[in-house]
Order: structure tokens, then C-alpha cells, then sequence
């Protein structure tokens, strides 16, 4: 069982330690899947981007129909509240969410936007250390906007996800990755994925079935600040098995080597060093 004894969450109007209850069985959230999230991070004493992903989780409540009842610097405020209730430089994970109460009056299935309710948790979680990690490829594909939200952070999108890792961790992986609907690589499960060939770096163009992630654009424009060569493009499982090197950059972990994929081993490349120190450096900035 998780231990959520280093957990403040907020909602309507307070602080509460732990994992508070705040969703029954007919909430609409509980049975339709009508929630919406976004992660920031707190670590070294920083929380780089706070303000972008305080912004998104709101344009992901507009896609899934649902009505933002808090404005982002409002929620950075509460969430630079949820910070300082740890100790300093303590690794925690920001996590604000709406989500939907109420059926809409007309269609139990749709929701009702004026029910929209939102909380915010903030909880310890270890970053990651940069040790690298192993990846294959799915068996399972990445939705298009036509079938999914795929416009938002929301929670209907993530047990294609969780599947997908369960697969790779059963045949000896850490993390799955996932292509398109035309079997063009997207992602990993749980990041963006970056690769450098011949003295560029690449990474797939965003082509709607998944978010372009604050992270991820965020190490784009810091390597091209630096001179580097970043372009992205449509890239096939072959343009990752013949790479020189691949790390993947996301909210959780920002940014990560890749040392296997499939049976092929990899090292840590200087553009993954490269992405790692000029990101540490904006974070401390």
C-alpha cells in the first residue's frame, strides 16, 4: 500500500495532510473518467516552469469540457504554499487536478462543467538519479485526437500507458516505446524521447497523439541556445535502433540517459550531458 504520510493536499479552501477522500461513487469523475491533472516539480530548493504547468492543467480541463475555477498564478501560489510545508530541498512531485462532480442534465456519459471541482497535492517523491534505463518497443500504439483527448494531460489517457510498461517491465524492460497510429515513434509511457545521429539531435514532431511537453520544450530551446542542432521530424523505430545515443526528458525525471534498447547497449552521450547540465542550469537560474 502506498504511504501518503508526506502529502498536503488542498481543496475547498484548506490544507489537508495525507490522501484525503474527495470523490464518491456516483461522481461523474469516479465512473467517466472526466479528470484532468498536470506535474510540476520541487527539488534543490526550485521549481522550474511552475507557471507553464499551472497554465496547462487549465487547458486541459477546457478539452475534456470542464471549467477552471482557478487561475494559474493562483494555483502557483497555493502550490509554493504545499512547497513550504516541506522541509527544504526536499523532492516532491506538484500535482493540481479538476475533475468533473456532476453528469451533464441531459447525458449521464457527458459531464456537467459547472460541477468542475479541483484540488492540489504536493507529496514526496525521490527524482531519479540519472543511472539510465532500458526501452522496447510496444506493442501498443498511441491514440490520434479523433478517438482520444489527446489535447490534454488527462487521466483517461494513462492506462494505455500503464499497459504498455507492464509489458515491457514482464519482458525485462523499464519503460515502453510507443508509436503513433502509422507505427512512427511518438514517446516513451511516461516521457518524451530525444535521439542524436551524426551530430543531431532529433526528436518526433508532435503530431497530435501526444502532448508537447513543457520539459521537453524547454531542453529543445536551451540546446539550440547553445548552438546545437535540434530537429523535429518523423522518425521510425529504426531511426532509435540506429541512433548514437537517446535519453528521454519529461516533468518527473527532466532529463534521462537511455543505455538499452531492445538488445542494443548504449552510453551516456554528450548531447544527453549537454541537455542534463544547460537544464540544471536554467532550473538554478
Amino acid at each position: 500500500m502506498a504511504d501518503f504520510s508526506q502529502t498536503w493536499t488542498w481543496f475547498d479552501g484548506a490544507w489537508h495532510e495525507g490522501n484525503p477522500g474527495l470523490i464518491g461513487p456516483r461522481s461523474h469523475a469516479f465512473w467517466q473518467g472526466s479528470t484532468v491533472f498536470d506535474g510540476a516539480r520541487a527539488f534543490e530548493g526550485v521549481a522550474p516552469d511552475l507557471d507553464l504547468h499551472c497554465e496547462r492543467v487549465n487547458r486541459s480541463a477546457l478539452a475534456l469540457d470542464l471549467a477552471p475555477t482557478m487561475q494559474p498564478g493562483a494555483i502557483a501560489e497555493l502550490a509554493r504554499e504545499g512547497i513550504a510545508k516541506f522541509a527544504p530541498g526536499s523532492e516532491l512531485y506538484i500535482r493540481p487536478m479538476y475533475w468533473a462532480e456532476d453528469s451533464a442534465p441531459w447525458s449521464a456519459v457527458a459531464s456537467d462543467p459547472e460541477s468542475t471541482r479541483f484540488c492540489l497535492s504536493v507529496y514526496e517523491a525521490s527524482m531519479p538519479k540519472g543511472g539510465g534505463s532500458a526501452v522496447t518497443f510496444s506493442p501498443f500504439r498511441r491514440a490520434s485526437l479523433e478517438t482520444m483527448p489527446t489535447n490534454a494531460k488527462a487521466s483517461c489517457l494513462y492506462p494505455n500507458s500503464a499497459r504498455a510498461l507492464k509489458d515491457a517491465k514482464a519482458r525485462g524492460f523499464d519503460n515502453a516505446l510507443l508509436c503513433d497510429m502509422l507505427g512512427n515513434v511518438a514517446e516513451l509511457a511516461t516521457a518524451n524521447i530525444f535521439m542524436a545521429k551524426d551530430g543531431v539531435v532529433y526528436t518526433p514532431v508532435p503530431n497530435g497523439c501526444f502532448l508537447n511537453g513543457i520539459t521537453r520544450q524547454r531542453v529543445m530551446g536551451l540546446l539550440r541556445k547553445a548552438g546545437r542542432t535540434v530537429v523535429e521530424n518523423v522518425l521510425d523505430p529504426r531511426a532509435f535502433l540506429e541512433a548514437d545515443e537517446i535519453f528521454q526528458v519529461g516533468n518527473y525525471g527532466k532529463v534521462q540517459p537511455i543505455t538499452r534498447i531492445e538488445q542494443r547497449e548504449l552510453q551516456p552521450g554528450p548531447f544527453y550531458r549537454s541537455a542534463r547540465e544547460l537544464y540544471w542550469e536554467f532550473a538554478h537560474a
